[in-house]
Parts: C-alpha cells; sequence; structure tokens
C-alpha cells in the first residue's frame, strides 16, 4: 500500500520572490528603524520640539505615504507592472537616508522624514500587490506573514543596532544615522537584481482609469468593509513614537530607548508568519478579533502601569496584536478584490488608513499635552472595542477555510 507524500511545509512552496520581497523590506526596515527609533528623543531632546509636534510630524509623515500609495498603486494597476514603481518608491527612500545625518534644524529633518515616506508610498502598494500576485493559491496568509515578518526582523535589528552604536559612538545621534544609510542601498540593489515579476496573464482585464468611479464600484462591498474596520483600528493604534514617549517617562537612559522598539517588534516578528498561515487553515476573522482583544489589553497595561515592568508587558502585548492583525488585513484585501485592481485597492486601503494614523497621532499628541499618557492609551483601548464590534459582521460575509474566495 503506498502513502501519499507528505505536503512542504508552506515556508518550502512560497516561490522565491517573495522571499525577496521580505529581505528587501527587512533591509529598508533596518535603516529607517535606526533612525526612528531615535528620532522621537532627537526631536524633543536634540531640536526642543513638543509631544504634540512629535504626533504631527508623524501623522503627516504617514499620511503622505497613505496618499501617494494610492496613485502608485492605481498605476500599477494601469499599466500591469509592479516591480518599477516598487523599486522607485526604495530607490528614493535610500538617497533620502543621508539627510538625517545632515540636518540642521528641526525644518531638514521634517522635509526628509516626509520625503521618505513618499517613496514609501510609491512603493508600498505595488509591492504588496506584487506579494498577492506571486502567492500560490491558499498560501496568501503565509506569504503576507512571510514578508511581514522578515520586514518586522529589520524592525527588530534596526533599534538593536541603534542601542549598540549609541554606545559606541558615546550618543552620537548623526553618526548613528550615518551608519543607516548603508542597509538602504542594499535594499535597493536587492529588488533591482533578485526580484522577478510574474508575466500578466494574458486573459487579464486591461484597467484604462483604476480610479475611475467604475473601477472603485468593482472593488466590492467586502472589500469597503474591510477598509472601514482597518479604518477604527488604526484609529486604536496611533505612532509607535508614542511607546518610546511612554517608556522615556519612565526614566529609560536615552541609549536604551530602542529597547522600546526591539521588543515590540521581536514579538511581532516571531508571530506574524505562523499567524498569517494559520489563517489560510482556520480563518481570518477570528484571529483579528484575537488581536484586537490583545491591543486593548496592551492600552490598559500602557495606561495603568506605574511601574517599568507593566509598560514593558504593554509593549510586547502591543507587539503581539500587530503579528495578529497586519499581514491578516493584507490577506483579506489581496482575496476580496479583481486581481486587475489589487494595487488599486491596497492604494485606497492605504490612503483611507494613512488618513486615519495623522488624525489618531494628532489626538494622541493633544491628548498627551493636555491629560497626560493614561488618556491617550485609554482613548485607544476604546476604539479598539468599537473596532471589533464592527469586524463581527464581517466574518459571515466571507466564504470558507483562510476566509478565502470571493463575496457571498
Amino acid at each position: 500500500m503506498t502513502t501519499e507524500p507528505s505536503p512542504r511545509p508552506h515556508w518550502r512552496r512560497l516561490p522565491a520572490g517573495i522571499w525577496a520581497l521580505g529581505f528587501v523590506s527587512m533591509l529598508m526596515d533596518v535603516s529607517s528603524e535606526m533612525i526612528h527609533a531615535l528620532l522621537p528623543v532627537y526631536l524633543t531632546l536634540g531640536l526642543g520640539a513638543t509631544a504634540l509636534a512629535v504626533g504631527v510630524i508623524e501623522g503627516v509623515a504617514e499620511a503622505t505615504a497613505a496618499i501617494t500609495k494610492v496613485f502608485s498603486g492605481a498605476l500599477s494597476d494601469r499599466i500591469g507592472r509592479r516591480k518599477e514603481l516598487a523599486a522607485i518608491g526604495y530607490g528614493l527612500a535610500a538617497v533620502t537616508k543621508p539627510v538625517f545625518p545632515l540636518a540642521p534644524t528641526l525644518g531638514w529633518v521634517v522635509a526628509a522624514r516626509f520625503v521618505d515616506r513618499v517613496g514609501k508610498g510609491i512603493r508600498g502598494a505595488p509591492r504588496d500587490a506584487l506579494v498577492a500576485d506571486l502567492a500560490p493559491p491558499g498560501l496568501t496568509g503565509a506569504a503576507f506573514g512571510l514578508r511581514q515578518s522578515l520586514d518586522t526582523l529589520g524592525a527588530f535589528l534596526g533599534p538593536l543596532a541603534a542601542i549598540g552604536l549609541m554606545w559606541l559612538f558615546a550618543d552620537d545621534f548623526r553618526k548613528v544615522f550615518w551608519v543607516a544609510v548603508i542597509p538602504a542601498f542594499l535594499a535597493l540593489a536587492l529588488i533591482l537584481f533578485a526580484v522577478e515579476e510574474p508575466a500578466r496573464p494574458a486573459d487579464l482585464r486591461r484597467v484604462r482609469n483604476p480610479l475611475s468611479r467604475g473601477e472603485l464600484g468593482l472593488l466590492g462591498g467586502v472589500y469597503w468593509w474591510v477598509v472601514v474596520v482597518a479604518t477604527l483600528f488604526t484609529l486604536a493604534r496611533f505612532s509607535e513614537a508614542f511607546l518610546i514617549l511612554r517608556a522615556q517617562g519612565t526614566g529609560v537612559p536615552v541609549m536604551l530607548v530602542p529597547l522600546v522598539l526591539v521588543g515590540m517588534n521581536a514579538v511581532y516578528a516571531l508571530s506574524a508568519w505562523p499567524v498569517g498561515a494559520l489563517s489560510d487553515r482556520i480563518g481570518r476573522v477570528g484571529l483579528l478579533l484575537c488581536g484586537l482583544g490583545l491591543l486593548v489589553v496592551a492600552d490598559l497595561c500602557l495606561a495603568l502601569s506605574p511601574g517599568l515592568a507593566g509598560i514593558a508587558l504593554g509593549i510586547l502585548i502591543w507587539g503581539l496584536h500587530m503579528g495578529f492583525t497586519q499581514g491578516i488585513l493584507s490577506a483579506l484585501i489581496a482575496e476580496t478584490v479583481p486581481a486587475e485592481l489589487r494595487g488599486t485597492a491596497f492604494g485606497m486601503f492605504n490612503l483611507v488608513t494613512g488618513v486615519a494614523l495623522l488624525a489618531a497621532s494628532v489626538t494622541a499628541g493633544a491628548l498627551w499635552e493636555a491629560q497626560g499618557a493614561a488618556a491617550t492609551f485609554l482613548a485607544g483601548a476604546g476604539f479598539a472595542a468599537i473596532a471589533a464590534l464592527a469586524l463581527l459582521p464581517l466574518g459571515r460575509r466571507l466564504d470558507g477555510p483562510g476566509d478565502r474566495g470571493r463575496q457571498k
């Protein structure tokens, strides 16, 4: 009696292009997070910015990226190519990295952050659509989970490198920022030479105006409900800059402040891929609900804990909630829209959630200034609970294992 060979593990069934895109994301995140881990403290201590100013800067930067994603995603649908636009975005981010160590004033830092996020906006939607195009059937969650895990591994290694370099360079921010330039250019080289875009299927419909009312209508009701849920969720999870400020407020030395992002992203990186793969088998909505519950717990820890141990626990749970949500949301977007409109779908998704992040970060900064840290995180917990309620109807409108398939 012969037996069927056991199926290969999901990580071996993912094509090399998805792995390469994951390592591109990892290298760019190493670069970006080396800077981002120190930037809130550099802005407040080195350049005299307030917590409200940090919130505005972070919100505007991310909203800029989100707006740009709409047009780059739609353009990738119109021309039927993704890689070139993603490479342009990574290239723009790489060439702006040297501005951070050279910037003499707050205005220069804001400008550099703005242009860097334009690069992120250009690459984001085409890259995510390319992941969806490369993903084998039934492995969409695993594909996005892998990319998210490698991306977040970079967000773990970047702050860790920042800590070591701050010690090595005696708290010299600018020298650390110079080192951050190197992995950015390595990421650019990798996407140029190691990522191959699949041939466009001959029977795939050509899209002339992806942002027209008719084409946006083809995205479907389930897609737009996912966007609504993600928007509420984004209002609950403002910029991680406020995690850094919360830790600093407990007396953590400046050199060790990047440990906030190290701990958060370590948990995020370890959880995103297995959670994504699990969602392919048991469904996505239940895992998203778990993620929102984790966010509520994290916010309560950060709001109510008086000591460093409680703050650290809240930060780690924050990272776990990211692992339970970010890759799954991307998989839902990829699976609920026509293949020829994936770039537009990711672009619109990022536009709406980016505007929500701007509102969340500004509101968080204002609450922090007026009422303190506790009010900021309690408000986040409230929005997370609302997002969970909005998520419940979505489960009834999706099909089968992994919530795969189109709308009912």
